[in-house]
């Protein structure tokens, strides 16, 4: 058994938080004394870890000395104000949100990809990428260092839980009131989302792509150490509860065929491949990702178009590997230095 952890988890009731403590045990991830985080308005609810029934504390009144390891997932503001103050009372800080990821000084990692950046956190806070960077740079890192990537083009079909609690309800809301002839009520999304899809994901930027979309290009460069890959995003929301797919057309600096990068995805860590030329052999959010670990890869070809080009699709689930998963490797990365 190896030395407990103190760990805290910020943001504990949210859906991220919720994955958080199922990884943590199945994972048996050695908790010492854990804490339950959360805003005033859900502190006092019960959460069961271990068989145990833990109560949710106020993050605000909450003293953070004696945690070594802290996992947030509350949101960008949060982050901000109580970050620092949890790695200033000795914390190792694992955030979620976007609030430090371009920051140079905070480390920005996928643990199959960039591990040894982690070890260099003058901050104390290291950041989990976006869910959709992340089952992208799991998958391409091996294609990158083998062939070197010139140019990602990358459409997402993200699913609602990406969103968060409310999308989540809001489809299934929608959904049961257009089958029972029902206008649908649009609230967490401009437009209706139940049997449709959204061209949007985060706010307008003044050069017409969106925040999730730079997003992909800032943090790629980033986890790859690689300033000079173009990337092209275009991120789409899908009525889909969990699980986010990648249509991925990459271009590289050296001829890589199909067959190799299907070679080196199969014995790449954190990825499963699901590739055969039949109808149903792909990977989809429903039959492969939802609940499961992987990022899984499938219809990996050659790009008719150009003589250096891949095409590949990408699946995984948001919540797991996209923010959960990740957030507990590097825990168990840093517990292991």
């Amino acid at each position: 058994m190896k030395n407990p952890v103190n760990v805290a988890i910020v943001g504990a009731t949210g859906a991220v938080g919720e994955t958080m403590l199922k990884v943590l045990e199945e994972r048996d991830f050695p908790v010492g004394e854990l804490h339950l985080l959360a805003s005033e308005r859900s502190a006092g609810a019960k959460v069961v870890f271990k068989g145990r029934h833990l109560a949710v504390k106020d993050l605000a009144t909450f003293d953070p000395a004696g945690v070594d390891i802290a996992l947030f997932s509350a949101g960008g503001d949060v982050s901000k104000e109580f970050a620092p103050k949890f790695a200033a009372a000795g914390a190792v800080v694992i955030d979620n949100s976007s609030a430090f990821r371009r920051d140079a000084d905070v480390p920005l990692v996928v643990a199959e990809v960039n591990p040894d950046a982690l070890r260099v956190r003058p901050r104390g806070i290291i950041a989990n990428p976006n869910c959709s960077t992340m089952q992208l740079m799991t998958a391409l890192a091996p294609i990158h260092r083998e062939a070197g990537i010139q140019r990602i083009n990358v459409a997402t079909y993200q699913s609602v839980s990406g969103t968060g609690r409310r999308a989540l309800e809001e489809l299934g809301r929608q959904t049961a009131a257009m089958l029972n002839f029902q206008d649908p009520k649009p609230e967490v999304y401009p437009v209706q989302i139940a049997f449709n899809v959204i061209p949007q994901g985060g706010d307008f930027l003044d050069n017409g792509y969106t925040s999730e979309e730079m997003k992909l290009v800032w943090e790629t460069r980033k986890i790859l150490g690689d300033e000079s890959i173009q990337v092209n995003p275009t991120v789409v929301r899908v009525p889909v509860f969990y699980g986010h797919s990648e249509a991925v057309h990459i271009e590289t600096r050296d001829k890589i065929t199909a067959a190799r990068a299907r070679q080196l995805l199969e014995s790449a860590p954190g990825v499963e491949v699901v590739d055969e030329r039949r109808d149903g052999g792909y990977p989809t959010p429903v039959t492969h990702a939802s609940g499961n670990d992987p990022v899984y890869v499938g219809r990996i070809r050659e790009d008719i178009s150009h003589p250096r080009g891949l095409s590949l699709w990408v699946v995984a689930d948001n919540i797991r590997k996209g923010a959960a998963l990740n957030a507990v490797q590097l825990a168990e990365l840093v517990i292991a230095e």
